[in-house]
């Protein structure tokens, strides 16, 4: 792992966060940071009234990921290698899709007031893919609540990831289009990635597939 001690792994619903996070993981022999998302109370509730459910279920977001990414101040943590499948920043992603007017701006203090705390990231893998592709993943894993997903919604989400890493410099970025990709399925295709990671260097990169080059 080199000096990526502290890799975030991000992209909009769907595309295999958790899953490479957690080949990485085993890969760097690393300590896996996993979002608990179906722990939220209010996530079903949003999927079918958003505008009722939109702030409640951002500000739980916002401070469950807070509480979990905290314990990477500690000492002890830090030395040493950790894989998260989010990043904190990107909760900002949601916060502007969903809330409007007085709860925007309400959310944006307490998110700059937590950001300022927690460590950044040494490397940031951004998967995106196709929101077709993100369609197909979604319903083979098949979760009751995200059967009510709109596929306007997953456009909407998909483009706002693209938008928001196209202006993202907090850490170094290797972005990944994984519509064609199976890293689960496939352990040349994960190995060539890793071999993308431990080149990377400062700024943007575009990792290319062994196929297409």
């Amino acid at each position: 792992m080199g000096t990526r001690r502290y890799i975030a792994v991000e992209g909009p619903i769907g595309v295999g966060k958790t899953s490479l996070a957690s080949l990485l993981a085993a890969e760097f022999h690393a300590q896996a940071i996993l979002e608990p998302v179906e722990e939220n109370p209010f996530l079903r509730r949003f999927y079918e009234d958003p505008h009722t459910w939109s702030f409640q279920t951002q500000l739980f977001f916002l401070l469950s990921r807070y509480r979990q990414q905290s314990v990477l101040r500690q000492s002890a943590v830090l030395e040493a290698n950790v894989v998260s499948d989010y990043l904190f920043a990107k909760d900002q992603i949601f916060a502007q899709l969903n809330l409007r007017g007085e709860e925007l701006a309400l959310y944006r203090q307490i998110y700059q007031l937590l950001d300022s705390r927690l460590p950044k990231p040494d490397l940031v893998v951004y998967l995106e893919a196709r929101p077709e592709v993100l369609i197909e993943r979604l319903r083979k894993r098949d979760r009751e609540y995200e059967r009510r997903i709109p596929r306007e919604y997953i456009e909407a989400l998909a483009e706002a990831y693209r938008e928001f890493f196209f202006e993202y410099a907090e850490a170094p970025l290797l972005v990944a289009d994984v519509s064609e990709l199976d890293f689960v399925a496939s352990r040349e295709d994960f190995l060539d990635l890793v071999r993308e990671i431990r080149s990377m260097g400062k700024g943007v990169q575009h990792y290319i597939p062994l196929g297409s080059r």
